[in-house]
């Protein structure tokens, strides 16, 4: 039984991030937003719901290692999972202003948490508190910065110029499509947790993969959808703002609601978390795009660190 719900939450994952790429990218065209505003924001928010539900379930049932898992290894996923498969599906470009703004600061509050782990190995109520506020900022800078830009009368990009669809039929894909990802990504986290349970793996272990991998599809497939729809700064942003999302709301509130005591080996990924998101940093750095060659180094440095994952 838990096989055939796995297939169902892909199915509702798949079809529910397809709707809710066309809907979100049609309102942002409709209210003259910048659909990385929209990325940032709408979708990024909502495909990491399951991320949210599974770690604040883990936190308050004490599964600290599954909580911190999910959201380091979900970030690794998206990063270069996500990302990868999206350049290599097409080359992806990468604006300036995201990769010196929004991307930088994403490895900063990878940072802060890493400070946070090394500390005292313990992420408390405080802790918590303090991620939430620095998340109140990013929110507070980037309203500022749309509000700003309109004002400025700047001219609208390529996706915001083509014509929206009707806006009831954009809500009803938008939240069509986000109860088909929340319901699918909570189906696939639950039947594989079930699934890699009966084969004696650690909670540590299910978290950095099978929960990390379960939470992401929601990314994945959002912005695989969305990179073939041509909706560059939509697949992108959603990686950013899900990352960013992920430690300063997921993590925050889940310590928030109860302190987490943080395993060793966390260190050690938040870590490689930093290293990667450095290197795509600099692919994206090198010639503003990230080619098919590197989305498939990435693909395989990916594999390389969920071998180790494995084994160590």
């Amino acid at each position: 039984m838990e096989y055939i719900l796995l297939i169902a939450g892909f199915v509702l994952l798949i079809k529910g991030a397809d709707f809710f790429v066309e809907g979100s990218s049609s309102v942002a065209r409709l209210l003259r937003i910048p659909t990385i505003i929209i990325g940032l924001t709408i979708v990024a928010f909502g495909t990491s719901a399951p991320e949210l539900a599974v770690s604040l379930s883990a936190s308050l049932a004490d599964s600290n290692d599954i909580a911190v898992g999910n959201v380091i290894g979900s970030n690794i996923f998206n990063l270069l999972v996500v990302i990868g498969a999206c350049g290599v599906v097409a080359p992806l470009a990468v604006d300036k202003k995201i990769l010196y703004g929004d991307y930088l600061f994403g490895i900063m509050v990878t940072a802060v948490m890493l400070a946070l782990f090394i500390r005292d190995r313990v992420l408390s109520r405080v802790d918590g508190c303090l991620l939430l506020a620095i998340f109140g900022y990013f929110l507070f800078q980037m309203i500022r910065n749309t509000l700003a830009s309109r004002a400025a009368g700047g001219t609208p990009s390529v996706e915001e110029v083509s014509k929206p669809q009707n806006p009831v039929k954009s809500v009803i894909f938008i939240a069509g499509g986000l109860s088909a990802i929340v319901w699918g990504g909570d189906l696939v986290v639950n039947n594989a947790s079930l699934i890699a349970a009966s084969f004696g793996l650690s909670e540590t272990l299910i978290g950095l993969t099978v929960v990390a991998f379960g939470t992401s599809l929601p990314e994945l497939v959002t912005s695989v959808v969305a990179s073939k729809k041509g909706e560059n700064s939509l697949a992108l942003g959603n990686v950013i703002g899900s990352n960013i999302f992920n430690i300063l709301m997921v993590l925050a509130l889940s310590a928030a609601i109860s302190p987490m005591k943080v395993d060793p080996l966390s260190v050690f990924d938040a870590v490689f978390l930093i290293v990667s998101s450095c290197l795509v940093w600099y692919f994206a750095k090198t010639k503003g795009v990230i080619s098919r060659a590197e989305g498939v180094m990435m693909l395989l440095l990916y594999g390389i660190y969920t071998v180790y994952i494995i084994v160590r």
